[in-house]
């Protein structure tokens, strides 16, 4: 066996999995302001960006041959309320960054999140009513939200709320305003999991929930034959791409997920992952460059066809190094 390990050459020749910038999706924080960046304690080397700082940056990753980002928005306190109406507002700072990133980068793929977490002084996903998420309504809301966002430009939706019937409901509304070009990426398996902190620090949404928690619409950790039944629903509604998230704690329903349904399968290696690899290399227990491609690869040994990470720009020069 060691035969075909001797050298570099011939470990190239023989890799069963390969990692390239096509591979990689960056999200990215946006927050109001101008030539403003502000960095994110729980997230070391991430930092949310003002519109201008987000169209820089995307030119960036552009020239780096990321494919895509995805947009995730830092809503003032005074915008947000317990119906979250904001995430509707045509104007709003995702629509704006959408519309100013098009503007520059037209050639580059922009995901937008569809939930209501980023707007909801409550900091669920969904319309609470008597302490319980209310999913119809919620989907209502959803549906305008994608709208909006479709119409500023973007070129996929992905709503990661986890509400029942959403990827339907969501694909008709905009089939029925002639958006049927804009893509649709469902947070199919998306789990409540342990792995989110830094990301609600980042997007302001941690002191909202407070010590509530998503379990009555996330999925359960121990669950994987759900998870099946989930993205065979997305699929059959009308996903374009699916998405497992978090990532590396769920390789097994990766794995499940593309054998199963042979449709794009994508990974979302969350900010927990992000913020413990960051974290431990920051402090010289591992070595960054390797255990972050480790990582990706993990991800396309287990069949995943594209990773969201918020190490997308350093991978993608590692790469090119």
């Amino acid at each position: 066996m060691r035969r075909n390990r001797r050298a570099e050459w011939v470990r190239r020749l023989t890799s069963e999995s390969s990692l390239s910038t096509d591979d990689l999706i960056w999200p990215m924080f946006v927050q109001e302001g101008y030539s403003e960046r502000t960095g994110i304690p729980s997230m070391p080397g991430v930092e949310r960006l003002s519109i201008d700082l987000a169209v820089e940056a995307v030119g960036q990753a552009k020239a780096l041959g990321i494919p895509a980002v995805a947009v995730f928005p830092v809503t003032p306190p005074e915008l947000k309320t317990a119906d979250g109406k904001e995430a509707t507002n045509s104007d709003n700072l995702v629509c704006r960054t959408v519309l100013a990133i098009k503007k520059q980068h037209d050639d580059i793929g922009v995901i937008c999140d569809v939930a209501l977490d980023p707007y909801t002084t409550h900091g669920q996903d969904g319309i609470v009513r008597d302490g319980q998420i209310i999913n119809d309504e919620t989907v209502e809301v959803l549906c305008q939200q994608a709208f909006v966002q479709a119409r500023a430009g973007c070129d996929v939706v992905a709503p990661s709320d986890m509400m029942d019937g959403r990827v339907g409901a969501i694909r008709k509304a905009l089939d029925a305003e002639g958006l049927q070009d804009v893509s649709l990426l469902a947070y199919s398996a998306k789990y409540a999991s342990a792995f989110y902190g830094p990301f609600r620090d980042a997007v302001g949404s941690a002191q909202n929930l407070g010590t509530a928690d998503k379990r009555t619409y996330q999925m359960d950790p121990a669950n994987t034959d759900e998870a099946l039944r989930e993205v065979g629903l997305d699929i059959a509604e009308g996903a374009d791409m699916v998405m497992v998230k978090p990532g590396m704690p769920y390789l097994d329903v990766i794995r499940r997920v593309k054998e199963t349904f042979g449709v794009p399968t994508f990974a979302y290696q969350v900010s927990g992952e992000y913020a413990m690899l960051r974290g431990a290399a920051d402090r010289g227990w591992l070595d960054w460059d390797k255990a972050i491609h480790e990582s990706m690869i993990s991800f396309k040994r287990a069949g995943a066809d594209g990773v969201l990470t918020y190490g997308a720009l350093e991978i993608a020069k590692l790469l090119r190094a």
